[in-house]
């Protein structure tokens, strides 16, 4: 029994040490946001193309009349919802997509999520977004690399909340999608991280997800080889953590 204990104990501590050294490794990354943050907005504005290093899908409804009936569902978020690493059309933004249509709840889903971007980021391209997709819900997925920037939480704090209050005010209904940081930045910045999405679900009464890697964290066959992305075999349990608090706001999908 004390070997056994030994040995889940060795196994925990190898995969916290192994999310830590990737975490480090992945924020070089997270430098690109600005970047590919522009082109983003150069293609919404039709004046640019987004980097192929990392394509954002959209809804058919900015370019379809016909899909401009039905609702729109948009996802705004970074890497974990941008298909980071993925073969395309096989995150967990694109199988939300298909289960609308596999359970005949008429919605477009639109995925303007970037790979590296943080609150700042999404809250600066918002407007843009909501302009052009005019959504009737938009899932918020963003915060991790503002812990990876050493962004102050009082900044994500208050990035957020002028999120929330910009999709109200479109018209739309915000959905939040909370996360944690690793281990390794103490236990007090952790535990306070993930603290911002549960007060502002609260005080701002925004349907929360509680984590979208809730069930991974044991599960390194479902990390990509950085241990932070998850593979394609994880995303539909990906979507299972959304869609319990994403499906009651669906009320008002034509159902065909």
């Amino acid at each position: 029994m004390m070997t056994h204990r030994l040995d889940v104990n060795q196994k925990r501590a190898a995969r916290r040490a192994t999310l830590s050294r990737a975490w480090s490794r992945f924020s070089a990354f997270a430098s690109i946001a600005t970047l590919t943050a522009a082109a983003l907005l150069g293609t919404l504005c039709g004046t640019g193309t987004a980097l192929a290093a990392t394509p954002v899908p959209t809804a058919n409804a900015a370019t379809n009349p016909a899909a401009m009936a039905k609702p729109n569902i948009v996802v705004l978020g970074d890497s974990l919802s941008a298909e980071y690493g993925l073969p395309r059309d096989t995150g967990w933004v694109a199988l939300l997509r298909q289960r609308l249509a596999s359970e005949r709840i008429d919605y477009n889903v639109a995925n303007a999520s970037i790979s590296g971007d943080t609150t700042s980021g999404g809250l600066t391209r918002l407007p843009l977004v909501m302009q052009r997709m005019q959504p009737s819900i938009v899932i918020i997925e963003l915060g991790a690399n503002d812990a990876l920037r050493g962004v102050p939480l009082t900044t994500t704090d208050s990035n957020l909340r002028a999120i929330v209050a910009q999709i109200r005010k479109g018209g739309a209904k915000p959905v939040l999608i909370g996360m944690y940081v690793p281990p390794n930045y103490g236990a007090d910045y952790t535990r306070d991280f993930h603290a911002i999405y549960e007060r502002l679900a609260k005080e701002l009464n925004v349907p929360l997800v509680p984590f979208l890697l809730a069930g991974l964290a044991d599960k390194p066959e479902l990390f990509q080889a950085d241990q932070i992305h998850p593979t394609q075999q994880a995303q539909p349990l990906l979507l299972d953590n959304v869609w319990p608090t994403l499906k009651p706001l669906l009320g008002n999908g034509v159902r065909r």
